[in-house]
């Protein structure tokens, strides 16, 4: 709402009184269709004064029939208003001239960089990379090598399939498409084994080149060969081949936890204090003086930069800084309390970490070992998965 403000100020706004007897019908209408109204206040029980934007302004002509209300603009405010209002001062000719100045100066350099298309990439990996290539903000856009920046980006990342780099404005728009990670293949014409890459008991087992070294029920350990790349013929001496085969197997995974019955947990208490700051490129401008009530807290921060049209930022950034205040309490547990918490947070972190060749969880353990002030506790799956990955030939 902060920032609205502020922009309604840049572009203009007017100062509105409403008057009749469905005011709060009125004002719920507005806020329903996302008509931002501000310092509202009542004259009398029928009588608003509000401020609006123009725009919505126009939007409200419906809203007022409907309640058979009244409403006169009492007075235009913001800067378009202000510089009409002093056009013909030499100090408001020179002013516009050097705001109009200004902004042509600032059109000259990059002042807002947009990353599209990442999902696996740190975004903090592309924007270092960037930089050392000479794209930041307050870059001078005559200096940016587009070409330059995709080809640097594509040959230090294996992971990039595609780059693409549009100034826009004040904004530099990098889109990039990731390239799909892939495990690395063995050609079919080569030879190979299937080992496995995890102890287990093989449930099932079909071979369709190769040689099994292995059956149901056998028991793997991580690295054994479970088909082997060759045939032996009748006749002949063993011929290398490419395995291939279906192979499940009954594998474990486990979770472990040591939890104290007495812990000392910190929970929010609801209250919250916000501060702002301006940034101007690399100043930074508090707009508060005193330090944070709260003597334990979590700081949420938003940064939302300032832009005139949908791609012309300023070099102006408003941030706001949220304290939540946070209290420590002390939980005594008891001991049934303790180990279901433990078990289901050790089950959730089981099921999340399960690969997605799992077919189904066929068992499941939970071994609880109490001590006089914390209990031990480990949760282990027996899950159904396909297993066996191939190995070239040496």
């Amino acid at each position: 709402m902060f920032l609205k403000i502020i922009y309604n100020y840049l572009i203009g706004y007017l100062s509105i009184q409403v008057e009749g007897f469905y005011i709060e019908r009125f004002i719920n209408i507005c806020k329903a269709k996302s008509i931002l109204l501000w310092n509202m206040k009542r004259e009398k029980s029928s009588v608003l004064n509000a401020n609006i934007a123009i725009k919505d302004f126009k939007r409200i002509k419906d809203i007022v029939r409907k309640t058979k209300c009244k409403v006169k603009v009492k007075q235009k405010k913001g800067l378009p208003f202000l510089f009409e209002r002093y056009k013909k001062r030499k100090i408001f000719a020179i002013f516009l001239c050097l705001v109009a100045f200004l902004l042509f100066l600032s059109a000259q350099f990059i002042w807002n960089i947009e990353i599209r298309g990442l999902t696996t990439i740190p975004k903090e990996e592309i924007v270092s990379l960037l930089k050392q290539n000479g794209l930041t903000i307050g870059t001078y856009k005559a200096k940016i090598d587009e070409k330059k920046i995709i080809n640097e980006l594509r040959l230090n990342r294996n992971d990039i399939a595609w780059v693409g780099v549009d100034l826009k404005g004040t904004n530099a728009v990098i889109e990039i498409v990731e390239a799909d990670k892939k495990p690395d293949m063995i050609d079919s014409k080569e030879y190979c084994n299937i080992v496995t890459e995890k102890d287990g008991v093989i449930t099932k087992i079909n071979v369709q080149n190769g040689t099994a070294l292995v059956k149901q029920g056998d028991i793997v350990k991580q690295g054994d060969v479970l088909v082997e790349g060759k045939i032996q013929g009748k006749y002949t001496e063993a011929i290398p081949v490419h395995a291939s085969a279906d192979i499940e197997a009954k594998v474990w995974y486990s979770k472990s936890a040591k939890e104290n019955y007495r812990q000392e947990i910190e929970e929010k208490t609801g209250k919250e204090e916000t501060k702002y700051q301006i940034k101007l490129n690399n100043l930074q401008i508090n707009l508060y003086k005193t330090l944070s009530n709260f003597e334990n807290y979590d700081t949420i921060i938003e940064n939302k930069k300032i832009n005139l049209f949908s791609n012309f930022y300023l070099p102006i950034e408003i941030i706001k800084i949220t304290n939540q205040e946070k209290k420590k309490q002390e939980i005594l547990y008891g001991k049934e309390e303790l180990k279901n918490k433990t078990i289901q947070e050790l089950e959730d972190e089981l099921k999340a970490s399960l690969p997605s060749d799992t077919k189904s969880i066929i068992n499941r353990y939970v071994n609880v070992r109490e001590q006089d002030t914390c209990l031990d506790v480990e949760v282990v799956y027996e899950v159904l998965e396909k297993i066996g990955t191939k190995e070239k030939l040496v």
